[in-house]
């Protein structure tokens, strides 16, 4: 008999469409995968040069639980420079990646019954870890905006329940980026309501236009009320090594390092040298990545403007296109999960149907650009040939 909290959870939808094309290439299909979230670049070689000096030091015993001293020195140093955000190692722990350090924080933060605003479409484990905490999620439409979480929208959507509010710019899966003045703004209420703000900038680095991510928890009046989510994954190439980190306030800190504790005890020793050299070393990888995801974003974004029924406004950051595709559902593909199957069955194309993002984002589909300019203009060709 499972457990009534267990039975919360959904699968994944992008590993399942994930899994199903692989699936489909192990029986001799030629499937083209826009469906995963990561870099298809591999990791830089300074990093993975670290991680192979660890395990020939026998750097392999459990560490503390919040992650080793100097890879949180490195992270403060990081926080500081990039985001102006002052903390120190008290106010800083290392996670199993990105999504350890969102469980923990929901975990720590949530009794039954407190409600978490979230802007919708929004990443699919966001609903998930919020009613693993017994929480519930309250989503806000931002197809009205672009995409885009305004105060307004968070002050319409504020009850006595409200405990937190979500802020994932750049955005997966939308790709929108937030201003610092709505950011600010939201910041307001949280003081004013006393609520907290989740600030999931794991894309940070990944903008191509005028508008740079901002982080809240660089107001210094905003400290106490900010949770900053990050991880090296999307940055560095790094999603299998497991390597997330969060700034908060001590004492959540300290409850969520209780928490980990008691689960995985500390993140994996040999990641954590990887991400320390990471963080510390030369950075030009980033901008070559982030070049590289421009090129073939405005390259998506003219060739999906060209297909019939697909809508497209330019993606702002992340490594997603987000394209309105309603216009091509009929029978047999009436919403974006059929819409979807459709395109992996006839195409062999996949991405992940919009509605796995939340009911606000059925008439879209994510796919993802990090992988290389032949596929895209395969993939392109091949979903052009089916709707014709």
């Amino acid at each position: 008999m499972l457990s009534s909290r267990i039975q919360k959870i959904q699968p994944s939808l992008t590993l399942a469409i994930n899994a199903k094309a692989i699936a489909m290439k192990k029986q001799g299909i030629d499937v083209l995968k826009f469906g995963t979230g990561e870099p298809d670049f591999d990791t830089p070689d300074p990093i993975k040069e670290a991680a192979k000096r660890a395990i020939d030091d026998g750097f392999t015993k459990y560490t503390a639980v919040n992650g080793i001293t100097e890879l949180k020195d490195a992270i403060c140093a990081k926080l500081k420079r990039d985001n102006g955000i002052d903390c120190d190692g008290g106010e800083v722990m290392v996670s199993n990646g990105g999504k350890q350090a969102l469980y923990n924080c929901f975990m720590a933060i949530l009794n039954p019954g407190d409600e978490v605003i979230v802007p919708s479409p929004y990443w699919v484990s966001y609903a998930d870890m919020i009613a693993v905490a017994d929480g519930v999620i309250k989503t806000v439409d931002t197809t009205v905006n672009h995409f885009k979480l305004t105060a307004e929208m968070v002050e319409q959507a504020i009850t006595h329940r409200t405990r937190a509010v979500i802020l994932n710019s750049p955005s997966n899966p939308t790709g929108a980026v937030m201003t610092r003045e709505e950011i600010e703004k939201i910041g307001a209420l949280a003081l004013e309501h006393d609520f907290y703000v989740i600030s999931d900038e794991v894309y940070e680095y990944f903008f191509y236009g005028s508008t740079k991510p901002f982080s809240l928890a660089s107001v210094p009046k905003m400290k106490e009320w900010v949770i900053t989510i990050n991880a090296v994954s999307k940055t560095y190439s790094m999603t299998g090594w497991r390597i997330g980190y969060c700034a908060a306030p001590r004492a959540l800190i300290k409850a969520m390092g209780n928490l980990q504790g008691h689960s995985t005890s500390n993140p994996c020793s040999i990641a954590q040298k990887a991400a320390l050299a990471a963080l510390t070393g030369p950075q030009d990888c980033v901008k070559q990545m982030v070049d590289e995801f421009k090129r073939r974003r405005d390259y998506v974004h003219k060739a999906m403007n060209q297909i019939p029924g697909f809508e497209l406004a330019n993606p702002e950051g992340a490594f997603y296109a987000f394209p309105k595709v309603s216009a091509c559902f009929m029978a047999g593909r009436n919403n974006s999960f059929e819409f979807s199957e459709f395109l992996l069955e006839k195409a062999h194309v996949a991405v992940i149907p919009g509605g796995a993002f939340g009911k606000e984002g059925d008439g879209y589909i994510r796919f993802s650009y990090a992988t290389s300019m032949n596929d895209l203009e395969e993939g392109m060709k091949r979903i052009r040939a089916v709707l014709n």
